[in-house]
């Protein structure tokens, strides 16, 4: 049964709504950046630059580097936005937009997210990247959706109890990334961990200016938790919900974070567009090796 046009939304000239791209217009290998602003900071090492765009948030250059076909793509801040791109980006490759139909044949994306964020972990400093094993996903989005088994309960359960959760606020979930791309990307320059991803910057990441966070010992309880040699590395706003929405659709996706700030020793980079630069060079020489 063809998709309702309420559901898939398509603009006039059939390119997906938000995105305003159509499926010539991406590759197999994307990379995902919150700001729109570090898009170019990405394709400016490309060879060649074959389609650039750009709608609200969303901006999206596709090109070659050393002979590889890439997208990259800024989604914005936020588990919400996050919802937005990997559906549509699922959409775009799976989704015949003249029959409106799921294709026989699905296409798996490779999906790696370049972001800043700041540490947890004392022994984690500034100026260095974290690879994320796992996506601790403490905002909620991913309830809308049937999990399928692609968490992990007794990760879960642990945190939950360590951390002494209040039922007043969304289950945590705990998602791994693709042992794939982590494979491909890991090295001796990166740091492995768990990510949490939290729907704000202020409150819901233990900050406070003038309003009270409803547990004041959150971070500290995180900073302490441990699970089968896992620790919480960093906290930010996309990895969980990119691994949720990732695994549910078929497709892999893996993290890495600049640390621009070390939450547990108050520190916080001088240099925040050298280190990102570093981990731009850094994952597209990895994806071409």
């Amino acid at each position: 049964m063809p998709i309702k046009e309420s559901e898939l939304i398509l603009n006039p000239d059939n390119s997906i709504y938000h995105l305003n791209l159509k499926p010539e217009h991406v590759a197999k290998t994307i990379i995902l950046v919150g700001d729109q602003d570090r898009v170019e900071k990405v394709s400016k090492y490309f060879d060649r630059i074959e389609f650039k765009i750009q709608k609200r948030e969303f901006k999206t250059h596709t090109g070659y580097y050393k002979k590889k076909r890439i997208t990259v793509i800024s989604t914005g801040i936020g588990p919400d936005n996050i919802d937005i791109v990997l559906n549509e980006l699922d959409a775009l490759v799976n989704i015949d937009f003249g029959t409106r139909q799921i294709k026989e044949t699905l296409t798996k994306l490779h999906i790696i997210r370049i972001g800043t964020s700041g540490s947890l972990q004392a022994h984690i400093p500034v100026d260095t990247f974290v690879l994320s094993t796992h996506g601790l996903d403490i905002n909620g989005m991913l309830h809308a959706y049937q999990l399928n088994n692609i968490n992990t309960p007794d990760f879960e359960q642990a945190f939950i109890t360590h951390t002494n959760w209040s039922p007043n606020k969304a289950r945590p979930i705990i998602i791994e990334g693709s042992q794939i791309l982590r494979d491909q990307l890991k090295s001796e320059q990166t740091y492995e961990g768990l990510t949490a991803t939290a729907g704000g910057f202020y409150g819901p990441q233990g900050r406070v200016l003038r309003l009270p966070v409803q547990d004041a010992q959150l971070n500290s309880k995180m900073d302490n938790f441990e699970y089968n040699n896992i620790r919480i590395s960093n906290f930010e706003m996309e990895t969980s919900a990119i691994f949720g929405l990732a695994k549910l659709l078929g497709h892999e996706a893996l993290s890495l974070n600049a640390i621009i700030a070390n939450r547990a020793t108050g520190n916080f980079t001088k240099k925040p567009a050298l280190t990102i630069d570093k981990l731009i060079k850094y994952t597209l020489d990895k994806l071409v090796e």
